[in-house]
């Protein structure tokens, strides 16, 4: 895509990707990935959505309008299939829920950080203590990175800009494994994968050739590795496989969460495989040049298409960078390719 139209997908315009289905973007608060697709499935007794968007009011406005464009309102919406727990995802669904008694479908593998940003409170808790716990995790993860400075610098971020607990609560469903999701026009097959969270799934439209991918497969982004409460064990490995099991399934279109439809998923599948592939290459190359730190490694290697270094990131996308470099060192750690030892609570990396 050209300079001018590389965010075109964003515009507030209902797309109709194949007979009476329809990606709807709605905006992100302050957020560089512009907007989420949120895909509107037209059922006999009303609309089914993939995804439901962050609960802002912005979000909500501009769904209820593009809707009216399907001749549909919020109250039209009987259910939410949810790709994962992150909260441009998933917690617009539990506001509409709370009004309109839709219903709201997610992976198992989000139920352990769901839990915690619930506050272990079931239906209708307080979601204050998660969230406390989770930001006293990642400063806690990042010291241990190497990342002291940036773990002080989040915290005085959080101390100047408390974050508002978003509307979290469990759902009505939860997927277990690989199952069939039948509605009355369609069935969707649920397929587990990990990476990007612990209990992603994709929505894969076997007759029709199409994937709902969520953050999965993005087309023009690799989607964050780890940046979650509860990323589980080597999430890069659990994500290359998972990309790996969508490749051998036949091919489709690509229905992502952020960015444009494309015609082919193992087209970006492949450019994803042979991304991470560089990225550990680079990473070994890294610490054989001395970076002993997840953080340091972080600095030694390129961020952004255009080549952009640590330091010159945003809070947040530091942060992410830090996180997700710690993933390659991991799976290089578990490969036998780098070497671990942890000093004063700090995680130190280095050759065999």
């Amino acid at each position: 895509m050209s300079g001018l139209d590389r965010h075109s997908w964003a515009e507030p315009v209902v797309e109709e990707v194949h007979p009476g289905i329809h990606r709807i973007p709605l905006p992100l608060p302050g957020d560089g990935l512009r907007a989420v697709n949120v895909y509107a499935l037209e059922q006999p007794d009303g609309l089914v959505l993939v995804d439901a968007g962050w609960s802002v009011p912005e979000s909500e406005r501009q769904l209820e309008t593009l809707l009216g464009q399907l001749g549909a309102g919020l109250g039209d919406v009987k259910r939410f299939l949810v790709t994962h727990v992150h909260r441009d995802h998933y917690t617009q669904a539990v506001a509409l829920r709370r009004r309109f008694g839709a219903t709201i479908a997610l992976g198992r593998g989000e139920q352990p950080s769901l839990e915690r940003l619930v506050g272990a409170a079931g239906v209708g808790g307080s979601a204050g203590a998660g969230l406390a716990d989770a930001r006293e995790r990642r400063t806690r993860s990042l010291r241990q990175l190497g990342a002291a400075a940036l773990a002080d610098e989040l915290e005085q971020h959080i101390k100047n800009n408390p974050d508002v607990p978003g509307d979290w609560e469990m759902p009505d469903e939860w997927f277990d494994g690989a199952v069939d999701v039948p509605l009355a026009t369609i069935t969707l097959r649920a397929l587990p994968t990990p990476g990007h969270t612990p209990g992603h799934v994709v929505f894969h439209d076997v007759a029709d050739r199409l994937l709902f991918a969520g953050d999965h497969v993005l087309p023009t982004i690799t989607p964050s590795i780890g940046f979650t409460t509860d990323p589980g064990p080597l999430p890069l490995g659990a994500f290359l496989d998972s990309l790996r099991m969508v490749r051998a399934m036949p091919d489709a279109r690509l229905l992502p969460a952020h960015g444009p439809v494309t015609d082919s998923v193992h087209a970006r599948v492949d450019e994803l495989l042979e991304h991470h592939a560089d990225r550990l290459d680079a990473a070994v190359t890294a610490v054989q040049a001395g970076a002993d730190t997840a953080f340091q490694a972080a600095r030694a290697l390129p961020w952004t298409r255009r080549a952009t270094h640590l330091d010159d990131l945003d809070l947040f996308n530091r942060m992410l960078a830090v996180t997700e470099t710690a993933t390659h060192l991991d799976l290089l750690v578990a490969q036998g390719r780098l070497r671990e030892q942890t000093v004063d609570d700090v995680i130190y990396l280095s050759t065999p």
